[in-house]
């Protein structure tokens, strides 16, 4: 009789014991181990094995192995693989598919996977919580939970409805959580533009490569007008430095903006991120502010972070006097954290080199930091073997790593994304210290709950999104390469072999290493990239290859020298060395940017999104053939990426902007000086590369535009207060400053944008869509499609009613309560 057990251990001790594995994978399969490892395919990656001692013994039958009538058969009654048809095996393969899937369920919770869908589901929850359409409140978020807890309860019998109950439950959870924090961020947003003279704190300063200094600051009063619900903190720029540091009280009269919503409907939420960073109104001074004499702040967390933020100031001044030039911004960017300082052509090329990721501080930068010290301190260990051998050296410079981690996040400024870098590397130096793994999933699933808990928020922000996609993608191909590595005979060169031909199979083999590390997490960042941003990298994976090993050989290590040595004025020697390895990079970057054929590649649908990151997850969680289910989500996404259609026309918040996508694959725009940054936007999600301006006419008739119209090419025309342009498919579009113009193209118009906020629809006509400033500026931006047959526009507003917390301050602006715009002078 056949004894099966379920037992971990590792792969020495089931050579040494037991002939045979088998695996559980949708059906049992036969696996001898010799000598050399198991066969391929065979080993479990994490644990959980199925033993049997008997070898030629048959632990269950695979689904489809039934006699066929007619056919040689084995021994034991089954027809020989070879004498099945191919009808017979696709005939067999959904109920082989249906009997090995409780098996392959039953293996997936034995390696823990359940405890890995935590962090998936709480961040689930998170997101839903931030893309609902209305707000919901504290009893529906209460009573829901309740509700699965009771049928939790009531299904705890039935062992897969009582897990489906679980993670539902978490869900739940994770939108408590996002409710929690957009009820403590609380900020305070300005409803309207103004101008005022104001009084605050400074708390962050920053000097842009343009010229103009960024300040943070916190109001403390403002004057002619009164602001009755001011903001609590406000970014504004100066035109020149004002010379103030963190913690000066300044005043000065500035001009102030309510935070602005997506220039396109499910782009970046500017107004959603400046709530969460606690930013109320944004704008410029009118002329620089002037410090004024105040007492040292009495707020102990303030002053604290006043002082950091200084000295972090001073840091980045410091670099500066060594290294001139884009060499000391990128410095003072990886060392520091100040960024504002690089030039916009190095950040391009950097962006379509796909090399932008090593600006930011991230996971890569904590571990070079905290690696280069490990590193360090174990080369020194390894000079005293008598201490070495006597103490846990491994742990003392684990240890030593986490306090360097942590010094970086300070000095780096201690950014959202530093944080989540951190709380990550932090999670697996105290994984070494305890004597366990240290890149794992598990431990990658713990970083990402302990993130989720403190800032629900980051879930829909790209750095957390392309962070853990990379990290995870990585984590899962090398585990899914050690079982290989593991099953295959090992390769050892030999003493005979030449010095020539061992370095150049470790150059291949670093390379390789380093060509699939850049490959596959530029994989799983790519779909991520694409939706915020509506780019990818082509030529992204040469770029990495020709610089990361600058980065991480010279630039990450001299930093970390650099900052070593910085308090004793020492720096200098190793910022230069520092200075050389950007300055390749930047070179390599520049030299591949010029080759990109092109970055932009348009806008992706939502449902796109939903099911290539489900196929993600999928593929990169399981650890069985579970991980087959990523195909067909992959291949949905991809049907919804092709089947989604871009929008024909867009029109921006203030109706002021609009751009019709041309035939020829242009833009044409209604304005001759359009706003480039909401213009660089929306060719990225047009994936258009070429900008066409409007033509004038002298003729402001509707006869005479609509027939210049018609022969421009889809330009827009404009005359006076009035622009109209014809869709290739013939719908006609006009935007005009006043109802009373806009009215005689009533009989001809598919959509008629009209920039006054107190105008009514002049039409009356429901084929006509009209939009006025008052619906933009309660709704935002708009995104409009044309009927193929009818050229009737369905239009997609950004902002959806009733607002959430992080746009209800739109509603206090004059345009959105049908105003006319303030002129001086009125009550």
């Amino acid at each position: 009789m056949t004894t099966v057990l379920l037992m971990r251990m590792s792969r020495n001790s089931l050579r040494r014991t037991l002939p045979e594995v088998r695996t559980g994978d949708f059906g049992w399969r036969s696996c001898s181990i010799g000598g050399s490892g198991c066969k391929k395919g065979c080993c479990g990656r994490r644990a959980g094995m199925v033993l049997a001692s008997d070898s030629r013994s048959r632990i269950g039958v695979e689904a489809g192995d039934a006699p066929q009538a007619g056919l040689p058969v084995r021994a034991d009654g089954m027809p020989l693989r070879s004498q099945r048809t191919l009808a017979v095996r696709l005939s067999a393969w959904p109920a082989h598919v249906a009997a090995g899937i409780p098996a392959a369920l039953e293996l997936e919770q034995a390696r823990g996977t359940p405890f890995l869908l935590l962090p998936v589901c709480l961040g689930a929850g998170a997101a839903t919580y931030f893309a609902l359409p209305v707000e919901p409140g504290w009893p529906f978020v209460s009573g829901l939970m309740l509700a699965v807890v009771a049928l939790r309860q009531a299904l705890a019998a039935k062992r897969h409805l009582a897990f489906l109950c679980t993670a539902l439950l978490v869900v739940c959870l994770g939108l408590a959580a996002g409710k929690i924090e957009a009820w403590r961020a609380g900020t305070a947003m300005l409803g309207s533009s103004v101008s005022t003279v104001l009084t605050g704190r400074v708390v962050a300063v920053e000097h842009q490569a343009s010229g103009r200094t960024r300040l943070t600051v916190d109001v403390e009063a403002t004057r002619r007008p009164l602001l009755r619900y001011a903001p609590d903190r406000i970014r504004a720029s100066a035109r020149n430095d004002p010379g103030v540091a963190a913690g000066d009280r300044i005043e000065g009269v500035v001009r102030l903006f309510p935070p602005s919503g997506p220039v396109r409907p499910h782009g970046y939420d500017f107004a959603f991120e400046s709530y969460m960073a606690g930013i109320g109104a944004t704008g410029f001074f009118l002329g620089d502010p002037r410090r004024i004499e105040a007492a040292p702040d009495s707020n102990v967390r303030r002053h604290w972070a006043a002082r950091v933020a200084n000295m972090r100031e001073a840091i980045a001044a410091r670099i500066r006097r060594h290294l001139d030039g884009a060499a000391g911004e990128v410095a003072a960017a990886l060392i520091a954290g100040v960024r504002a300082g690089i030039p916009e052509e190095t950040n391009e090329a950097l962006r379509k080199a796909g090399l932008a990721h090593v600006l930011s501080i991230s996971g890569l930068h904590m571990a070079l930091v905290a690696g280069t010290v490990m590193l360090a301190l174990r080369a020194l260990f390894a000079a005293l073997p008598g201490f070495s051998s006597r103490h846990p050296v491994k742990k003392y410079a684990a240890a030593a790593a986490l306090v360097a981690a942590s010094y970086y996040l300070l000095v780096s400024g201690a950014a959202v994304a530093a944080q989540r870098s951190f709380i990550m590397i932090a999670v697996m130096l105290v994984a070494l210290l305890f004597d366990r793994g240290a890149i794992t999933m598990r431990n990658l699933a713990i970083a990402a709950m302990i993130i989720i808990a403190i800032a629900p928020h980051e879930v829909v922000g790209p750095s957390f999104q392309m962070s853990f996609a990379a990290t995870a993608a990585l984590i899962a191909a090398y585990a899914a390469w050690a079982e290989r590595a593991a099953a295959a005979p090992r390769r050892d060169w030999s003493p005979e072999a030449g010095l020539v031909r061992r370095l150049a199979s470790r150059a291949a083999y670093y390379t390789t290493g380093l060509a699939m590390t850049s490959l596959i997490a530029g994989g799983a960042t790519t779909l991520f990239a694409v939706w915020h941003f509506h780019r990818a990298a082509p030529l992204g994976l040469i770029a990495n290859l020709a610089a990361m090993p600058v980065v991480s050989l010279i630039v990450m290590p001299f930093a970390v020298i650099a900052g070593v040595l910085m308090p004793l004025g020492l720096e200098g020697p190793a910022l230069r060395v520092m200075g050389q390895g950007i300055s390749a990079m930047v070179a390599i970057a520049d030299w591949v940017a010029e080759r990109t054929p092109f970055d932009a590649v348009g806008a992706i649908s939502p449902a796109a999104l939903l099911w290539l990151t489900a196929a993600l997850i999928v593929a990169t969680v399981a650890t069985t053939r579970l991980r087959l289910i990523a195909v067909p989500l992959a291949v949905a996404g991809l049907a919804a990426m092709l089947a989604g259609r871009h929008p024909d026309l867009l029109v921006s918040e203030d109706g002021k902007l609009l751009a019709l996508a041309r035939s020829d694959g242009g833009l044409a725009v209604s304005r001759s000086r359009p706003n480039g940054f909401t213009v660089g936007i929306w060719q990225k999600a047009l994936a258009s590369e070429r900008l066409v301006k409007p033509e004038t006419s002298k003729d402001a008739e509707a006869s005479s535009l609509l027939g210049a119209a018609d022969g421009s090419g889809d330009a827009f025309i404009c005359a006076d207060d009035t622009c109209i342009a014809r869709h290739a498919g013939g719908a006609v579009i006009v935007q005009s400053a006043t109802a009373e113009t806009a009215a005689p193209f009533c009989a001809i118009a598919a959509i008629i944008i009209i920039e006054d906020a107190t105008a009514k629809d002049p039409c009356g006509d429901s084929k006509v869509l009209v939009v006025t400033a008052r619906d933009l500026a309660r709704r935002g931006s708009l995104a409009v499609h044309f009927d193929a047959g009818t050229n009737q526009a369905s239009a997609e507003f950004a902002i959806s009613e009733p607002f959430r917390p992080w746009h209800d301050h739109r509603r206090f602006s004059r345009e959105a309560r049908g105003l006319p715009p303030y002129r001086r002078g009125e009550d």
